[in-house]
């Protein structure tokens, strides 16, 4: 089917979906205009957890594209949301930029190196080794091992960055603890996104150009999944290497406005 639905409500990754190194991809400002328009429930997602929704808003609305801040949810949001669900009010000692600890805060969570519940990971500019050895003395000791999302690299104009995932990697080798990632492909990253605008799984369309990432989730939370070639997968001979598939493959979200009633 080239047009189906109609969605109700629209899940869409950020970086390679809706923005390219920096750069609106063509037709995502007149997706989010339309949706808008069209009073569908939308959110915009992502695994970065440096950046809090309002810094977010400020940056995609620097390079052009405008998308409200109470439509954006982070890695960072769905670690606080597993949080507040697992244990209200308790305490973590945190490695990660304003985007995560802003999370935390929050949900009243209180920032500890002293024998805290969590320990919880997330991206940051500069990993410090000294912090790092903390998080290792801490989960030895018997705090919980928590990261916002299992990325073992990222993107930046001057490259490729360390990941969550692979620091985490090292805490692991040095504790022998597994830490859990409630980020994408976490399915719970979607149903607690889905739970924040009130949508169904039956009635939403998640749009991802990661299969790893984006597509699993999607369709582990039971969501139409689009995969858009405008971003880290672009060719099928990638979707191939995969033993699972989207629902549909375009080359950008310029071909799903026509989707939105």
């Amino acid at each position: 089917m080239d047009t189906p639905g109609p969605f109700d409500s629209w899940l869409s990754d950020m970086d390679g979906v809706l923005v390219h190194e920096g750069v609106p991809v063509p037709g995502a400002n007149k997706l989010i205009e339309k949706l808008q328009t069209a009073g569908k429930r939308f959110l915009v997602l992502t695994n970065n957890s440096i950046y809090t929704p309002r810094d977010l808003h400020v940056r995609l609305k620097n390079s052009g594209l405008t998308v409200p801040q109470e439509s954006i949810y982070t890695s960072a949001m769905a670690t606080a949301d597993f949080l507040h669900s697992q244990r209200p009010n308790g305490s973590a000692y945190v490695i990660g930029e304003a985007g995560l600890t802003t999370a935390l805060h929050e949900i009243g969570y209180v920032l500890t190196d002293y024998q805290p519940d969590y320990v919880v990971l997330g991206e940051t500019r500069r990993y410090d080794f000294g912090a790092l050895t903390t998080a290792v003395r801490l989960v030895k000791n018997g705090a919980q091992f928590l990261c916002t999302n299992p990325d073992t690299t990222g993107p930046s104009p001057q490259g490729l960055l360390l990941g969550v995932g692979a620091v985490a990697a090292m805490v692991t080798a040095a504790t022998g603890s597994e830490a859990y990632f409630p980020g994408k492909p976490n399915p719970l990253m979607m149903r607690n996104a889905l739970r924040r605008i009130g949508a169904h799984s039956e009635s939403t369309v998640m749009i991802g150009d990661r299969m790893d990432t984006d597509v699993l989730s999607g369709l582990e939370a039971g969501l139409e999944t689009v995969l858009v070639m405008s971003g880290v997968t672009d060719s099928m001979e990638e979707v191939e290497k995969y033993p699972f598939r989207p629902n549909h493959v375009k080359d950008s979200v310029a071909d799903l406005i026509d989707w939105i009633e």
